[in-house]
């Protein structure tokens, strides 16, 4: 290691998993690692402070914030508040774990961490619990974009009825967003190039939240609302273990006004609704696939600065939510629906401001599914070509065959993604509260921390968290499967 830190030559001969995982001397020092028999370059492209954190907060923020208004007049502005400082200071501190059990072995990939604290086993946990969490939320932004797009053209072109052009088609219009912007981006070597469309990604839900902060003084309470001549409602997935009802509506003519005796706010709610709010918030930081990907890429990396990128990233995400919740709250009151954006749309379904945020939140959520791509493969790089250099034929063929495949599952079997929702809700407590606990119980020496240490008994504790937040999900989404309700579950 002192051998290393004192080169001045640019250019070593290392194996492909030390360049990947094992050095992170070699990462601090932008060296570029040759494979010794293939002579295969694995160079390391150094990622700025400011692109890492776009990179982490667009991780972060998903179409779940469209539901975090609903969450809010289910639990009373006070009662959300807490719940949401609570679960982002959880998420920094699940971070924290993470980030200290990656140092003291100098490993930057969660499968690794799986394997050295649990052998084959735990990386295979990991890898798969990855592999499943993402590819349950791509295909659920991928399947509001072939639900909602249409809609927004439709609306654009203030069509009545959709009389079968293919620009109003979703199957076509998902491949093609996916061809066209999904696809080149997920080719990119390495995740650090994403910063820009990250950064125009969250420009686009700050779009959002400021449309929402200006209708609050524009919409009187009550409201205005179009009466609707037909109307067709279907389940549109938020994440992987979310959904919500969208009313789709075609033909406006009548106003009435909604009978709102309640336009007052209220500080403190509980009703039947309010348990499923805890799940909704809890997973509302899920980025842990992305931190060790960012972290490795990240410029001049050490623990305590990925720690400042996540900690800013989350601080981000948390203003944005509470502040999307609480103008959308006290816009609509207890009028407003799972779906913010839709409850837009009783009052004036043709609103061009309105119009163009969802076509910004469109936007924002296809540039995410790159970003959530590349934890997937790298995992399954991970699992079943461990020792392999970097290839461009493979890094292209798995990135061709995962889109391909949920491609096929959004158009030709949507209703597997309620399949999604208990997948989602099984390994989103996984990678957000047991693992990081865990692997930081089994990795952290038991020399420089016993294991009645403050620190790794809090840890336990967090694990045992986790296995909460799973199963009270697990739970709520039985319960709906079961009677036939549409809450929702789950919040990314």
């Amino acid at each position: 290691t002192e051998n290393l830190m004192s080169i001045a030559s640019t250019q070593i001969t290392c194996n492909s998993s030390l360049c990947w995982c094992h050095l992170p001397y070699l990462i601090k020092m932008n060296i570029k690692c040759i494979h010794s028999s293939k002579l295969k370059e694995c160079r390391f492209w150094k990622t700025s402070f400011g692109m890492s954190v776009f990179n982490l907060g667009n991780a972060i923020m998903g179409s779940g914030i469209l539901g975090l208004a609903y969450a809010m007049s289910n639990t009373g502005i006070l009662l959300f508040l807490f719940l949401l400082t609570a679960v982002a200071a959880l998420s920094c501190y699940s971070i924290h774990l993470l980030l200290k059990a990656s140092g003291v072995v100098g490993i930057r990939a969660y499968e690794q961490l799986g394997f050295r604290a649990f052998g084959t086993p735990g990386k295979m946990a990991a890898g798969i619990s990855i592999t499943l969490q993402n590819i349950g939320a791509m295909s659920s932004y991928l399947f509001i974009i072939k639900s909602e797009f249409p809609l927004v053209i439709q609306a654009f072109l203030k069509a009545d009825t959709n009389s079968g052009e293919w620009y109003l088609n979703g199957n076509y219009l998902v491949v093609l967003v996916t061809i066209s912007v999904i696809l080149p981006l997920a080719l990119m070597k390495q995740l650090g190039y994403l910063g820009y469309t990250s950064g125009f990604s969250l420009s686009c839900m700050v779009f959002f939240l400021t449309a929402v902060i200006y209708k609050k003084f524009q919409i009187p309470c009550p409201f205005e609302e179009f009466s609707a001549n037909s109307t067709s409602h279907s389940v549109i997935p938020v994440h992987s273990n979310a959904s919500v009802l969208v009313d789709h509506a075609h033909h406006y003519d009548n106003r009435h006004v909604v009978d709102d005796a309640h336009c007052t706010p209220r500080m403190f709610t509980v009703n039947s609704q309010t348990a499923y709010t805890i799940p909704i918030l809890a997973f509302a930081f899920v980025c842990h696939p992305e931190v060790l990907p960012i972290y490795t890429e990240l410029r001049n990396p050490s623990q305590r600065k990925m720690q400042h990128v996540s900690n800013i990233s989350i601080f981000i995400m948390y203003s944005m939510y509470f502040l999307a919740a609480l103008f959308g709250y006290l816009t609509f009151f207890e009028n407003v629906e799972a779906e913010l954006l839709h409850t837009y749309s009783r009052i004036d379904p043709y609103d061009t401001l309105i119009l163009c945020v969802r076509l910004a939140v469109l936007t924002a959520v296809t540039l995410t599914v790159p970003i959530v791509l590349f934890p997937v493969r790298r995992a399954i790089q991970q699992i079943i070509f461990p020792n392999k250099t970097f290839n461009w034929i493979r890094h292209i063929a798995i990135a061709v065959i995962l889109l391909t495949c949920i491609n096929m599952l959004v158009i030709f079997a949507p209703n597997i993604l309620g399949i999604f929702g208990i997948i989602g809700a099984t390994s989103a407590p996984c990678l957000i509260f047991i693992f990081p606990a865990i692997f930081y119980i089994r990795i952290v020496p038991k020399d420089e921390e016993s294991l009645r240490s403050t620190p790794k008994v809090m840890a336990a504790c967090f694990a045992g968290l986790g296995v909460l937040f799973m199963i009270m999900s697990l739970s709520f989404i039985i319960i709906d499967w079961t009677t036939g309700g549409g809450s929702a579950v789950g919040g990314h």
